[in-house]
């Protein structure tokens, strides 16, 4: 795992020069077509959250998250002549999400495959396949190929913008501040010390960073054992604000601008004062004084930062899973492709 988390400038890097080629054809495929639905599971569906939000907040584009389960075990038939959808595997392998992809063909849609396995089921079937370039993955935990299919996210989203290059000086810095994480380190043994003594851990962010707080506390779960809710700040306002407690350790993942920075920094005083202890993720120098132990974020603007705000989270968790004695390449009971229960009826379901 930690290997693979430094391959991920390269990672990166190469998957944005390999896919910016090709958005006037997803230009094209989106041509009047008025909705973008996204298809994955787990690490993937933490991507389709932050490629939702660039979409609507940067392309002005309406996007959704649809339920494969209404493909695969409902069988309803829908209209989708008006929706591109995007399946994100990167193994290009899940029954389910292969299943999904063929149903919204025949409901009229056109289809993205997001996978980092060329010639896979999902990639052949696909309109349009934006294949990333991780490489082999070794861990079961997934690094470079999340990281890979935010950049695909990224160029997916820019490709639909009034201006498709409006974004790239900024992406172009995202290996590097990458790069400059996994060389420093800044915050992550203290944040490994505060995290080890707990089991009770909830995981918070906003808007674009909200993909990467989620796919933080994903991580955590698999990798070392712990059960941990990832919550937008707003969401747990809502009710779960109750559970926080001096037991408690509450990491808060923040871009270091942008309109949920000043929100998430005074969040970081609200669970203090409750007595939870807490973990900030990049954001500013004032969000970083809030917060007990500060892991240092990318200086990179809230459009692109998530694409190196979760690497952050995968150095603490990488570090926490050899401090308590784990496996990060191997959690335990997990696979490197997972099959969820696709149609009972096809021939992969039974």
């Amino acid at each position: 795992m930690a290997q693979e988390i430094a391959e991920q400038p390269a990672a990166i890097a190469a998957t944005l020069a390999a896919l910016r080629p090709l958005r006037a054809q997803i230009a094209q495929l989106a041509r009047n077509r008025q909705q973008i639905l996204f298809v994955a599971r787990g690490s993937s569906d933490n991507a389709a959250i932050y490629g939702r939000y660039l979409l609507e907040v940067h392309a002005g584009r309406t996007a959704s998250m649809a339920a494969p389960s209404v493909a695969t075990h409902y069988r309803r038939e829908l209209d989708l002549t008006g929706a591109l959808v995007v399946c994100i595997s990167q193994s290009g392998q899940t029954e389910e999400i292969v299943q999904t992809q063929d149903w919204a063909r025949h409901c009229g849609a056109a289809t993205i495959a997001v996978t980092n396995v060329p010639g896979s089921p999902l990639a052949q079937a696909a309109d349009l396949a934006l294949l990333t370039l991780a490489g082999r993955e070794r861990a079961v935990p997934a690094t470079k190929t999340f990281t890979t299919q935010l950049a695909a996210m990224a160029v997916l989203a820019t490709a639909l913008a009034p201006d498709p290059r409006g974004l790239d000086a900024d992406l172009d810095r995202v290996p590097a501040e990458v790069k400059k994480l996994i060389a420093n380190r800044a915050g992550v043994h203290e944040a490994v010390t505060l995290l080890a003594r707990t089991n009770e851990v909830l995981v918070n962010g906003r808007g674009l960073a909200y993909a990467a707080a989620v796919e933080t506390a994903l991580k955590l779960e698999e990798t070392c054992l712990r059960p941990v809710r990832g919550l937008s700040y707003a969401d747990l306002k809502h009710g779960p604000i109750a559970i926080v407690d001096p037991q408690l350790v509450s990491i808060v993942v923040a871009a270091q601008d942008g309109p949920m920075l000043e929100g998430l920094t005074e969040l970081l005083g609200d669970l203090r004062s409750r007595g939870a202890l807490t973990i900030g993720i990049g954001g500013d120098s004032g969000f970083a004084a809030a917060a007990d132990v500060s892991v240092a974020g990318p200086d990179l603007p809230e459009m692109v930062a998530p694409i190196a705000l979760v690497v952050a989270g995968q150095l603490v968790v990488e570090g926490l899973a050899r401090a308590l004695g784990l496996n990060p390449d191997a959690p335990r009971g997990l696979n490197k492709v997972t099959q969820t229960d696709a149609d009972p009826s096809s021939e992969a379901g039974q």
